[in-house]
């Protein structure tokens, strides 16, 4: 069975978690205790070098970092419809699993970070700067389309999603935002959605 290690407030444990549940697969749940270190203990340490969530386990494969799991169980347990094979639709996809390691990772991650959990090494002015211009690209790519690609959800959507949709716990307002918020609900409508603290 795959077993998922991460932590219930992660938006990157979440995103991992929700493509389970979208797939419909099996999985045992494993929380790892961040305020206790439990991610730095010599165990965990063993299955997980770097010492972050999420880590995916399946049979003899272990995958951490949330972008490289959810391209591994899209393609080893999905369709073709949440990962393209078609290079310019893949490209399109990948594109945004950047995005999401970036400019919202730089944006409404870091402004949850630093107003949820007290992380001091943020620059919080930088960090509104950030939400606000990627906010506003999100706005303007989904003003015609129901989702980020492919006229379908697909693991760009599931990948961005999180802290985009946690951005409030950050301070970042998303009423300013009328696309962002109509796929915000198209995403809690999907078959298998589940959610988490904030969302």
């Amino acid at each position: 069975m795959i077993k998922l290690y991460g932590h219930e407030l992660s938006g990157n444990s979440y995103k991992v978690r929700l493509l389970l549940e979208l797939l419909g697969l099996d999985y045992e749940w494993v929380n790892v205790d961040l305020v206790k270190a439990e991610h730095k203990s010599p165990e965990y340490l063993a299955l997980n070098p770097f010492g972050q969530v999420p880590l995916l386990i399946d049979g003899d494969i272990k995958l951490a970092d949330a972008q490289a799991i959810l391209v591994y169980l899209a393609r080893q347990y999905g369709s073709e419809d949440w990962l393209p094979t078609e290079a310019l639709l893949l490209a399109q996809v990948v594109r945004w699993l950047s995005t999401t390691a970036g400019e919202v990772r730089q944006g409404p991650e870091n402004a949850r970070l630093y107003h949820l959990f007290g992380a001091t090494n943020i620059n919080i002015d930088r960090a509104h700067q950030k939400a606000e211009h990627i906010l506003t690209q999100l706005d303007k790519h989904l003003y015609n389309r129901p989702w980020l690609e492919c006229d379908r959800p697909t693991i760009a959507d599931v990948a961005v999603f999180p802290y985009v949709a946690l951005a409030r716990d950050g301070k970042v307002d998303l009423d300013a935002y009328p696309s962002v918020l109509a796929w915000i609900d198209r995403v809690k409508q999907l078959p298998g959605f589940i959610p988490m603290a904030g969302i």
